[in-house]
């Protein structure tokens, strides 16, 4: 089994074995300064559409609900702390603060739309809620963003597992291809991230 289908096994047993729970679960993280990608998630529950074991009305509702609570779990921080907050805690999520001043700025330039637009913007979707609680944008206006924002994201994401899995047999006569992707993908993701968060890792190294 080459490592594209062997992480597609694997991911989607996850969810299958733990439900709309797992979705809900890893889009609160999703959305949140949690390291995890709705990439990584949304497509395998789409392929659990394909198999009858979810409906895609009930992924795109557990998934979004996942996002606008990690959201305003997010917002209520930024509200409550403000930067100084996570200037003093980020480091225990391995948040990065450079990331952080590079989507206030993004949410500054742009309003309250940013928390709309930013859900199709990697990095910044996981962000974007800290200025919105730290700028105290109006509560009723950013979770409609984030609904309608987090709801297309994750239908588009689903969408694109449903078609996957359906061409599944297809695509795996050039799996060979797809998983020297998948691999140099997987090394340079782990480079990224130590890279960026090398500082931090000295410090608790010590």
């Amino acid at each position: 089994m080459g490592i594209s289908a062997y992480l597609a096994e694997h991911i989607t047993a996850f969810i299958d074995a733990t439900g709309y729970i797992s979705v809900y679960a890893l889009m609160v993280l999703e959305s949140m300064v949690f390291p995890i990608p709705s990439e990584a998630v949304m497509p395998f529950a789409g392929f659990l559409v394909v198999t009858g074991k979810f409906t895609l009305a009930g992924v795109i509702i557990a998934s979004t609900l996942g996002s606008i609570t990690g959201s305003l779990l997010s917002y209520w921080m930024g509200a409550v702390g403000g930067e100084p907050f996570f200037r003093r805690f980020g480091k225990y999520f391995l948040l990065d603060m450079h990331e952080l001043e590079a989507t206030q700025r993004f949410f500054h330039k742009r309003g309250p739309a940013a928390v709309l637009i930013s859900r199709f913007i990697p990095v910044v979707r996981h962000l974007i809620s800290i200025p919105a609680g730290v700028g105290r944008m109006p509560l009723v206006p950013f979770c409609i963003y984030t609904v309608i924002g987090a709801g297309l994201w994750n239908t588009i994401l689903a969408v694109a597992g449903i078609k996957l899995k359906q061409n599944w047999d297809e695509l795996m006569h050039y799996s060979h291809t797809i998983d020297i992707g998948v691999l140099v993908a997987l090394v340079a993701l782990v480079g990224l991230y130590i890279y960026k968060h090398r500082a931090k890792l000295r410090t608790w190294g010590r």
